[in-house]
């Protein structure tokens, strides 16, 4: 088995464009539902939807995912289906303009949390066929099936757009027991899916992975992967466990605290802690590096503070240990950094 990629974040818990909240809220209103019970207990109001700039949290948006699987608990695949790639924005023209499928496969798990998703999905190669496998073992139970319907259909959706005349799916398993009717599945899929599986997989012949995309275009992909990187580091720096352990090494006092010191300020196990940090892409080690560095650049460029007593406060017994750091941040030292501003 080949890994093809892997997700840059393994939990559903990160903020979301609005986008994704107003299409589900439109979805139901279309069928009937009055969007007023849609929203209720989110804390949102049908005149937020309409600003194309707010995020919502993923909690937010679960609540109107519950709202809308009470009042159509088999409409999964048919909101599936409304996800188009540009329904996900700058991260959608990144797919589009991307050089090949496989490419474009990498750019969604590369920057995944900037979908819409609550399914994690992971991407293999075996016997030269693409699994597409969707973790759903952290979804809340009520919803779960809901969500992985939504979200397969979604992404079928998706690459059957990206590539001229679809990719057909060899097959699809799920976890959960069948319903009265599989023609919903036929229709979405191309075929009926088999149940009670050990996991959701969808696949498809490995050969489409290297076709070209009609709408390639090295530049674009290019422009549009900055802006996802932007965006994803916006938001990776304001939310979740990661902002919660940058905020407190961030005291001068913090930033020579061990992670088990971290960890108990927090509440959670230092194995937990670990877990929780690389379910959003990063480490306590790679955090303390930020902060650090962060830091120093503030404190050297006040002026009249030595780089001994810099050192110190980072939490370096020595200074030169200081100035190597610096180095590999800056690519100079901490002397050479102040004379160039």
């Amino acid at each position: 088995m080949t890994q093809l990629a892997e997700p840059v974040i393994r939990h559903w818990d990160f903020p979301r464009s609005i986008a994704g909240t107003g299409l589900l809220v439109r979805f139901g209103t279309d069928r009937g539902v009055p969007p007023e019970r849609l929203l209720a207990g989110s804390g949102l109001t049908t005149t937020g939807l309409s600003n194309p700039r707010a995020e919502v949290t993923a909690h937010q948006e679960l609540r109107v995912v519950r709202n809308l699987a009470a009042a159509l608990p088999e409409a999964g695949l048919a909101v599936g289906r409304e996800y188009h790639a540009t329904t996900f924005g700058i991260l959608g023209f990144a797919f589009i303009s991307s050089p090949t499928m496989r490419d474009a496969v990498a750019v969604a798990l590369r920057y995944l949390d900037l979908s819409f998703t609550f399914s994690i999905p992971s991407v293999s190669i075996v016997d030269g066929e693409v699994l597409l496998t969707i973790d759903d073992r952290l979804l809340p139970d009520d919803v779960a099936r809901f969500l992985v319907e939504r979200d397969l259909a979604a992404i079928h959706t998706v690459i059957d757009e990206l590539v001229p005349g679809g990719v057909p799916l060899t097959g699809v398993d799920f976890r959960f027991p069948p319903r009265v009717s599989d023609e919903e599945y036929r229709e979405v899929f191309g075929l009926a899916p088999e149940f009670g599986c050990r996991a959701t997989v969808a696949r498809f012949a490995a050969a489409y992975l290297d076709e070209p995309l009609p709408q390639a275009n090295p530049h674009t992909v290019a422009m549009c992967e900055a802006q996802c990187r932007e965006l994803v580091s916006s938001r990776r720096a304001r939310t979740g466990m990661a902002h919660e352990v940058r905020e407190l090494l961030s005291g001068f006092g913090a930033v020579s605290a061990q992670m088990t010191d971290v960890a108990r300020r927090l509440g959670v196990s230092t194995r937990t802690l670990r877990r929780r940090l690389e379910d959003e892409g990063t480490s306590f080690r790679a955090l303390l590096d930020e902060v650090r560095e962060a830091l120093a650049e503030e404190l050297l460029t006040r002026g009249a503070v030595p780089v001994e007593d810099v050192a110190y406060r980072l939490g370096y017994a020595e200074a030169s240990s200081f100035i190597h750091a610096f180095k590999r941040w800056k690519g100079v030292t901490p002397s050479a950094f102040l004379r160039g501003r």
